[in-house]
């Protein structure tokens, strides 16, 4: 199990993690989700080692990740800029992975490269942001660690890329039970392969559930009233946002349930109507309500 608990990093007296706490399940694909600046590289480098928190601990099975290689061999990480030695070539790549990561397998880099198609002669400094993408994600696949860490793992790559990229995560947490956490904008992208997610605001947990609770409880209703709706409405415990079109009240709740359609009924509401939101549109209405407080 990865396990993250009561984590703070401050840089320069401004808290950027404030008492995060993950638990990740082996074999589960968890996405981190936040606006830019709320924390989410910052955890995912203290998840890699390559920074040590203020407070609270980062293990994984129990043993802590700073400072520890016998645990960081376990921990692949492909950074939203892969900063590779430039002079190498590909191949020189592969050796040195080959070199450092027991499990590492040429074979399985041959078979992904088969895919991408990456000269093994080039220079990293000579391959393009995608191609550098391309590479690290299979030096990392073919290292098969235990756990592997990735921020904006489809950054610079091409739809038909990126969907390549997706399948070869999914079909190594199948063959392997590898965890995977992943830090990404494209959430469209998280919502098909997540089973999990936490989202950050203000370097804090604001949200933290199974992708599908989350949209079974950020939920938009479509909402008619009698009359007029409820001076206070607004300001429910339960409303993130409304929009008002004629008669039609649009309102965002973040604790959808059959009671809210009740009260909203006794408030003399005649029509309530339950509307799906994406992880997209759960997390801009998210955003917005932290915005306003």
């Amino acid at each position: 199990m990865l396990k993250i608990e009561k984590v703070s990093k401050s840089f320069d007296g401004s808290k950027v993690l404030d008492q995060v706490s993950i638990q990740i399940q082996p074999g589960t694909i968890y996405g981190i989700i936040g606006e830019n600046g709320v924390g989410k590289s910052t955890l995912i480098q203290c998840l890699t080692g390559v920074y040590k928190q203020d407070e609270g601990t980062v293990e994984l099975d129990g043993q802590p990740i700073y400072e520890n290689n016998e645990v960081k061999l376990k921990i692949g990480y492909v950074a939203d800029r892969n900063q590779y030695f430039k002079g190498y070539k590909v191949k020189e790549m592969v050796e040195l992975f080959k070199g450092i990561y027991p499990k590492f397998s040429v074979e399985k880099f041959n078979q992904y490269n088969q895919i991408f198609e990456l000269d093994l002669k080039a220079k990293v400094k000579n391959l393009s942001k995608g191609m550098q993408m391309r590479l690290a994600l299979m030096l990392n696949l073919a290292a098969q660690p235990q756990v592997l860490v990735l921020d904006e793992p489809t950054s610079g790559l091409d739809a038909l890329a990126k969907k390549q990229v997706l399948d070869f995560i999914i079909e190594a947490v199948d063959e392997t039970g590898m965890t995977v956490v992943i830090s990404s904008h494209h959430l469209s992208e998280l919502e098909r392969i997540c089973d999990e997610i936490t989202m950050l605001s203000h370097g804090k947990v604001v949200y933290q559930s199974s992708v599908e609770v989350l949209k079974n409880k950020v939920r938009k209703l479509q909402v008619v009233f009698n009359e007029n709706a409820p001076e206070d409405l607004s300001k429910w415990q339960e409303v993130l946002n409304i929009q008002q079109i004629g008669s039609v009240y649009y309102i965002v709740t973040n604790a959808y349930s059959q009671e809210l359609e009740g009260k909203l009924k006794e408030a003399g509401a005649f029509l309530v109507e339950s509307i799906g939101l994406n992880l997209e549109e759960v997390f801009v209405y998210t955003a917005l309500s932290e915005k306003a407080q």
